[in-house]
């Protein structure tokens, strides 16, 4: 057998007990009479692999005439290098043209590069003259080129382009697809990867239950686990960590401690990780700590996604003094500088404990600028007390990072409508009139047999609207008898009641909430489960709390910052989120 040259070349074979050391197999092969250039290839290739890149380039100047696999093998062992690209233009000079193979080494290196985004586009423009776009190796390369570069549209429209598509395109665009905020469509080509009989891999089934993770849709994560069973990749440590983020971030976490505990053996950081986030969602501190400790009894090293997961389960759970004792921590102990994402739980924990000049002390002189979710996370606190002057001050520092960011306008406006200001309200909805800044539209999901319905504020559009109505206004009438009163905070004082009352009625959450009832969406003893883009407001807060009574069924919902467990007409964020 030669494992270095090609079988039908009268080179002779390479010793493959020299195998480990690409600098014995190059002796061999120079002391051969006759070296096959194939050889030389190869040799590039190992001594890359053996991290001697330095070697792989001087043997690549030894090749007389070097062809594309040449060519191709030096710029793949570069491609995390700007010396790729160098290379590329060098090979182009001779002139050879590059094969798929080529193409997706440089994409990748436009990918791990920075500022690449122009270069990797005349790529794509070459490898559309060369019809080489569409062909599975350059086509899934290109595929992640544009998800890494947040250019999930133009990803799809290559992946829709290819004619022939394998398990590598497939996996590809689902990641892509999920990496860039589209978890429907990712879950929706994982669908289609399956009726087509393509094969999945660790990757496809990774990214779709990121989808599913983002979609917080537990059904889907449980169609999904049953198939990495069937695949045999449940017990992959990508698989399984992604299986314990996907249950954590549905609000199972118990399943995900289940899929946690049957693979701890090969579970790497990622997945402590993820586990600690799914208890952290929750609020449960406590047990995000119990498993922070057990990480260090396992000599798993704490990083900094595992303190901004316990810093997340304090600031959830309201707990001011651990957070700043645990920043502390942080970088005296494990001597890991916190991140602004650390230090923006602290803000978020103080400002929610009513500690407001103390949160905007820190926003001011941590060692980072602060940004939009700073200064929003110190709006939003301002909201919940009633502190009107600070909040508008807060509200302009948002709007000077990002004038179209529609929450600074919408909360000042609402916190200025409960302290009485009418005028400074007319004011803040006219800048946002004139700046032309939409509002952002609420939307709330809720899975049922497997199927994801999306509902929007007023919506129509559902084929059991008529039902759905009616049953919403059966929920609001009999929670009226219960003493529930709806909260007109955050409504325009010029709405009249009637229409006040009626806008309230038709929230998003309101309705996916109705039709989870009139579908049977949580059999007896099951809790029906809702997602919402945005914050909870606070008259569905409220009238939830009701609703969890009058139909005797624990309700939970996964808002824009955390979840929401109400049961017998109490919530477990305490009121306060």
């Amino acid at each position: 057998m030669n494992l270095l040259g090609d079988p039908t070349s009268a080179a002779p074979a390479l010793k493959p007990e020299s195998i480990a050391d690409p600098r014995i197999l190059h002796a061999q092969a120079l002391k051969s009479s006759r070296v096959d250039r194939s050889i030389f290839n190869n040799l590039i290739t190992l001594y890359a692999k053996s991290n001697l890149l330095d070697s792989s380039l001087r043997v690549f100047k030894q090749i007389p005439s070097p062809n594309i696999v040449s060519w191709t093998s030096l710029i793949s062992v570069h491609s995390s290098s700007p010396l790729s690209l160098t290379l590329f233009l060098s090979m182009l000079r001779c002139p050879i043209l590059p094969n798929q193979r080529t193409l997706a080494s440089l994409f990748k290196a436009c990918v791990s590069l920075p500022r690449c985004l122009l270069f990797g586009l005349s790529l794509h423009a070459l490898s559309f003259k060369l019809s080489l776009n569409a062909q599975p190796f350059s086509g899934s390369a290109l595929v992640n080129f544009y998800s890494k570069y947040r250019l999930p549209i133009d990803a799809r429209k290559v992946f829709d382009e290819m004619p022939e598509r394998d398990e590598v395109c497939y996996a590809a665009v689902i990641i892509g697809l999920a990496q860039n905020s589209k978890p429907l469509e990712s879950l929706s080509l994982f669908a289609a990867m399956k009726s087509s009989n393509v094969g999945s891999t660790m990757y496809s089934v990774s990214g779709a239950l990121r989808a599913v993770a983002d979609l917080a849709a537990l059904e889907q994560c449980r169609m999904i686990h049953g198939h990495a069973v069937v695949t045999g990749f449940d017990k992959n440590v990508i698989v399984g960590s992604a299986l314990v983020d996907g249950y954590g971030k549905s609000g199972l976490v118990s399943d995900a401690r289940k899929v946690f505990d049957e693979n701890i053996a090969v579970m790497n950081i990622v997945g402590w990780n993820a586990l600690m986030a799914g208890y952290a969602q929750q609020g449960d501190s406590s047990s995000v700590i119990k498993l922070f400790q057990s990480m260090a009894n396992v000599r798993f090293v704490p990083d900094e996604y595992s303190f901004l997961a316990a810093l997340s389960g304090f600031y959830n759970a309201g707990l001011v003094g651990e957070s700043e004792i645990w920043l502390k921590r942080m970088k005296l102990e494990y001597g890991i500088e916190p991140g602004l994402e650390h230090y923006t739980c602290l803000i978020g924990a103080l400002g929610k404990a009513g500690r407001l000049e103390d949160a905007e002390r820190i926003a001011t002189t941590m060692p980072f600028n602060p940004d939009a979710a700073v200064w929003r996370s110190l709006l939003s606190s301002c909201a919940h007390h009633g502190a009107a002057d600070m909040a508008l001050r807060m509200a302009r520092r948002l709007l000077e990072l990002d004038p179209n960011d529609d929450s600074a306008y919408t909360i000042a406006a609402n916190v200025l409508s409960v302290a009485g200001r009418w005028s400074e309200v007319a004011g803040m909805r006219k800048l946002m009139k004139d700046r032309r800044v939409k509002k952002e539209v609420g939307k709330s999901w809720i899975e049922v047999k497997g199927e994801v319905h999306m509902f929007m504020a007023g919506d129509r559009k559902h084929e059991r609207t008529e039902e759905i109505y009616e049953k919403l206004a059966e929920l609001m009438e009999s929670i009226e008898k219960l003493g529930y009163k709806p909260v007109w905070d955050e409504m325009l004082h010029e709405v009249g009641k009637g229409e006040k009352k009626e806008a309230l009625w038709y929230h998003s959450e309101k309705l996916a909430l109705a039709y989870g009832i009139v579908s049977g969406a949580a059999p007896a003893g099951k809790p029906m489960r809702i997602i919402k883009n945005l914050r909870i407001c606070k008259d569905c807060h409220e009238a939830f709390k009701y609703i969890s009574r009058a139909i005797d069924k624990e309700i939970i919902v996964r808002d824009v910052n955390r979840y929401h467990k109400f049961l017998n007409g109490s919530c477990t964020c305490g009121d306060i989120w």
